[in-house]
């Protein structure tokens, strides 16, 4: 009989379907401190949480007889992932669990903003009778923009066509044509904005989406617009939305997730155009037995050896496969990242190529798979190596593999190129050794570059005098360069340079940057 460990409040519904297996013992010890947490793991087979229990390197190195670590819900930053990895441990969530409640509440709080359902209930209560000042708008015939298509956006857009709503949505990880299947129609950042009579946000909050609705988006926003997040906090610029709020550049917002939480001090608190939760998207009886159930079953099939769903770490290869594969499984998600940061316009398809002797004796499976998840993870929180190709396939992306016996310049290279409306991207790489992996070539131009932390993409004109600027400009800022490669076709053409900074580099950094005379292109990449 195997141990589980129960460290965070879980339905009983999930608890039960592990007990009534028979096949495992159930332990469930809530509020274990950490020193505790760490005395007690190494007498466990798997271990389930919630977002309380912090799984550093620290427990993960004690837990000499854990398999499966199983997160009731879907972020997974309270677990040292890289570590699990390391130790031989399989780190699964759910990410569906929570779907129709998030997605239910998020048409709740439409309606409720549109009606003025909270200050008409509570001018009631105080006993005031004031049905002309709460005067409402339909949802008939407006136009709804989502920012992110993903599971939550498209149960939202179901949703929304039973009230006749017409639905835009801002997405380039999905093909025009699965999103019109939807009934959506695909439209750039500013279009959204600017056409969309209500907006809810659908993505993940990184360093590309952290404050990416400020300012600028309030000053082309319809001043009738309403916009909901029920997604992550942080993603509005919350001063920029205050002042929205106040000049009447848009009608209204409700927020259910706010930047720094619990929100008890926020001035959004104090506005009458705002309907403010307590973060309830995933508060729902029915959500939270989905998930622990979910969370329950996945674990017991780690535990027999069968196949897991939910997987967030790299499931098991075999050994003297990984051990030859495994430099090109992180060179490749590395790929799919950097070109999700940087891809401009719809994506339409995936072309790899494998060249050098490895490729031709080697299943090149894992390696493909790997690129999805990569491409997927900067917009998805729910991707795994499980289900990356079938996200990837439901988003109408087509992905083909090609592979040749050499490259001239490298024993083994791999070349992705990925297919937008607005054209090609192509980034190649290679490695030197199990940790040495490079980016050899970003479209026509070659360079050498180690794809690891912060870094920032930049097209300017091969000139005298663009390095200095940029790191005037980075130095103005206190933003340290750790290294830097500039890859160029000829003398006076345009040049890429590639700079690895010590931290992150603000917005308004990055926007200086771009401004500047000679630089076409700025992006910040974060690996």
């Amino acid at each position: 009989m195997q141990n589980v460990l129960v460290s965070d409040l879980l339905s009983q519904r999930g608890l039960d379907v592990l007990i009534k297996s028979g096949d495992f013992k159930v332990d469930v010890e809530l509020e274990l401190s950490h020193e505790k947490l760490i005395d007690r793991i190494p007498f466990y087979d798997a271990l389930l949480i919630r977002s309380d229990t912090r799984v550093n390197a620290e427990v993960i190195d004690a837990a000499t007889n854990l398999k499966v670590i199983g997160r009731a819900g879907v972020g997974v930053d309270n677990i040292d992932v890289e570590s699990a990895t390391r130790n031989g441990i399989l780190v699964v969530n759910t990410p569906e669990g929570n779907t129709i409640a998030a997605a239910e509440h998020t048409i709740a709080l439409i309606l409720a903003l549109s009606r003025n359902i909270l200050p008409a209930g509570i001018s009631l209560q105080n006993r005031t009778w004031q049905r002309n000042k709460f005067m409402g708008v339909e949802l008939y015939g407006k136009v709804l923009g989502s920012v992110g298509l993903g599971r939550i956006g498209r149960e939202v857009a179901k949703r929304a066509h039973s009230f006749g709503m017409e639905l835009i949505a801002f997405d380039p990880y999905i093909s025009a044509a699965a999103a019109e299947k939807m009934g959506v129609r695909i439209v750039d950042r500013e279009t959204l904005f600017r056409e969309s009579d209500y907006i809810t946000i659908h993505t993940i909050l990184d360093a590309e989406t952290y404050h990416s609705i400020g300012e600028n988006e309030f000053n082309i926003m319809k001043p009738t617009a309403r916009l909901i997040n029920c997604a992550r906090g942080g993603i509005i610029d919350e001063e920029a939305l205050i002042d929205a709020l106040k000049e009447n550049k848009i009608s209204g917002a409700a927020l259910d997730v706010f930047e720094n939480e619990p929100a008890i001090d926020s001035p959004l608190l104090d506005l009458q155009n705002v309907l403010a939760l307590p973060h309830l998207g995933a508060s729902t009886t029915e959500a939270q037995d989905h998930v622990a159930i979910e969370v329950a079953q996945q674990v017991i099939n780690a535990l027999q050896g069968k196949p897991v769903a939910n997987a967030i770490n790299q499931p098991k290869i075999d050994p003297r496969v990984f051990d030859i594969l495994g430099p090109y499984l992180q060179l490749a998600e590395k790929i799919g990242s950097f070109h999700a940061q940087i891809v401009e316009g719809q994506i339409s398809s995936i072309k790899v190529h494998y060249s050098g002797p490895l490729f031709q004796k080697e299943d090149v499976t894992p390696i493909t798979v790997a690129l999805q998840k990569g491409l997927l993870t900067p917009v998805l929180t729910e991707v795994n190596y499980v289900n990356a190709p079938f996200l990837i396939k439901q988003r109408g992306i087509s992905i083909t593999e090609t592979k040749s016996e050499s490259e001239a310049d490298f024993a083994n290279l791999i070349t992705v190129t990925v297919t937008t409306d607005r054209g090609d991207a192509v980034i190649a790489g290679t490695t030197f050794g199990r940790k040495d992996i490079r980016i050899v070539r970003i479209n026509k131009l070659h360079l050498n570059a180690t794809p690891e932390g912060h870094l920032l993409l930049i097209y300017n004109s091969d000139q005298p005098g663009m390095i200095g600027l940029i790191g005037t400009i980075l130095g103005e800022h206190k933003i340290n360069i750790a290294d830097m490669t500039v890859g160029r076709s000829q003398i006076g053409a345009v040049a890429l340079t590639l700079i690895t900074v010590d931290s992150l580099v603000p917005r308004n950094v990055l926007k200086t940057i771009a401004e500047q005379n000679k630089i076409d292109f700025a992006k910040q990449v974060i690996l």
